[in-house]
């Protein structure tokens, strides 16, 4: 875990990146009300748990062994950075919003895995495991998540589920936490049922402002 001091130097460090990333692709905005848009590079919030979702270059050691996925107290860990982006190239196109219903994928900012679930048990609950995965943001299909709100489009001040497209399971928080070498961090995993521990809502990040008017209509996705 990061320090305070160095944990929003980190943060600041980080941010100004970001906005040299993504401001070529239209405007940005780090605060106000509005719409979630893709290209966005977000902080997820569990509602419930209060925590945010995480991670890191640190493996799980048993399931899958795939990079680990947690959630964190600390709002200035800079590992808790995710981009928005499509089911495929050209699928979320930079500043559209993110529709109701919408097959995403998150990319984790620093190690560049994505979002990923599969049927491994998971570590502590023995739900299903939730990891990181890929290369420079390339991985397989069991990295695609819909986006679940009410209304046409993901709004920055709702709060949302994410449910898999592959097994249909939600991202979720239930408490347990981990030892080290990660200790206090709280495991993430996938739920069946649709409940108070998988809901989620866009945080600190840097948001790119709508490039285009919401559709109502039912675009590919």
């Amino acid at each position: 875990m990061w320090s305070a001091g160095r944990g929003w130097a980190a943060e600041l460090a980080l941010l100004g990146l970001l906005l040299a990333l993504v401001v070529r692709g239209g405007s940005v905005a780090q605060t106000g009300a509005g719409l979630v848009t893709c290209g966005s590079v977000v902080k997820l919030l569990n509602t419930h748990h209060r925590v945010r979702l995480h991670s890191h270059d640190i493996k799980y050691g048993s399931g899958s062994g795939q990079q680990s996925v947690t959630g964190v107290e600390a709002s200035d860990d800079a590992n808790s950075y995710w981009r928005i982006r499509g089911s495929r190239e050209g699928g979320c196109p930079r500043g559209a919003p993110v529709r109701c219903g919408q097959a995403v994928r998150l990319t984790h900012v620093l190690t560049g895995k994505n979002l990923h679930t599969h049927h491994f048990p998971s570590p502590l609950s023995n739900n299903q495991e939730v990891s990181a995965f890929g290369e420079d943001g390339e991985g397989d299909d069991l990295d695609l998540w819909t986006v679940q709100c009410s209304g046409q489009h993901w709004e920055r001040e709702a709060s949302v589920r994410f449910q898999h497209v592959g097994t249909s399971v939600f991202l979720s928080v239930t408490g347990e936490q981990y030892g080290s070498p990660i200790r206090g961090q709280h495991e993430v995993h996938g739920m069946t049922s649709a409940n108070t521990h998988n809901t989620w809502k866009a945080m600190e990040g840097i948001f790119i402002k709508p490039s285009i008017e919401p559709s109502t209509g039912h675009d590919e996705l």
